[in-house]
């Protein structure tokens, strides 16, 4: 059955055991390459030392690595901040080295080749500090996880809530072992992504879920798995515009945006990605797992209505 003309009529349940197969083993893979090779976390989280440097001209990243390299900062991370002339290094920090004295000791060796360059900024990370950064943001994930899951309840059932809270970590956990396995930098600008995906994903299932609930009331004579497919179908286009004009945005914020925010864009990219396909496969397979019927998506009946939600006199 067909509310809308226009409604396209693709059966995403049937391969919902594939897909979730195929999630399963993401889920395995990711969790595998946290536990072997880790995050690899940013001075945000590691703690370190930063440093602005710019340059009169256009700086040569190539080269500024290869003098630091020689210099023995082989483990600087170089990249450009604002403009082609400012300069960002990033150095772990070191055993019985103050920051004042690893920023004059970079400055020294950049002037080396280049004698204009000056020093814009330092600032140092405590290992204290990024710990204490790594827990809370970790907690926060809990935290934003454990209201979602009340909020779901609250506004759906059970059986959503519990398939709302399985696509989100599904995201989160796919998300970082995509990090983890190419070990891209995961600072706080990546933790703002993760978290940002984990709103992305409960709107775009939230809708989802809100059609479903309103075709198992509509349809009420259809299986579920039907009902849901048709809700799925009804909410496709929608879902597809946003995940598309988003993916355009931050796909621009990767090329256009500078090393800086490479990391976050990419976060966001998978999460994107990831989210979209965790609302139809997902969160809607999981709802189909735990059985839910149209009984259970009924408004309770008070005693002296009839079935159309009329009071009887």
């Amino acid at each position: 059955m067909q509310i809308f003309k226009n409604t396209p009529t693709f059966d995403f349940m049937a391969k919902r055991h594939i897909a979730m197969a195929f999630s399963i083993l993401l889920i395995i893979a990711s969790i595998a390459s946290l536990a072997t090779k880790g995050l690899n976390f940013g001075l945000d989280f590691t703690g370190g030392t930063l440093i602005e440097v710019a340059y009169p001209e256009t700086a040569d990243l190539n080269k500024v690595r290869n003098r630091l390299e020689n210099e023995g900062f082989g483990d600087a991370v170089v990249q450009n901040f604002g403009s082609s002339k400012d300069v960002l290094v990033r150095l772990a920090p070191r055993e019985n080295t103050s920051s004042q004295s690893l920023g004059d000791k970079i400055l020294s060796a950049l002037k080396e080749d280049d004698a204009d360059v000056v020093m814009r900024r330092q600032e140092f990370v405590g290992p204290q500090v990024g710990d204490e950064l790594r827990e809370d943001g970790g907690l926060a994930m809990l935290i934003a996880l454990a209201f979602i899951l009340v909020y779901v309840m609250a506004r759906f059932e059970y059986r959503f809530a519990l398939g709302s809270i399985a696509a989100l970590i599904h995201d989160v956990v796919i998300t970082m072992g995509i990090f983890s396995f190419f070990q891209f930098d995961f600072d706080l600008t990546v933790l703002a992504a993760v978290l940002a995906v984990i709103g992305y994903s409960l709107n775009d299932t939230i809708v989802v879920f809100d059609r479903i609930r309103e075709n198992f009331r509509l349809l009420r004579k259809q299986e579920p798995v039907s009902i849901i497919n048709t809700s799925l179908n009804q909410t496709l286009s929608r879902t597809m515009m946003t995940s598309v004009t988003t993916l355009i945005v931050v796909i621009a914020m990767f090329v256009l945006g500078g090393e800086l925010i490479h990391a976050f864009s990419i976060a966001l990219i998978i999460g994107i990605l990831v989210g979209t396909y965790s609302s139809i496969y997902v969160a809607s397979s999981m709802v189909i797992t735990l059985n839910i019927t149209a009984e259970s998506m009924m408004p309770v009946k008070k005693e002296g209505e009839d079935q159309e939600g009329h009071y009887i006199e």
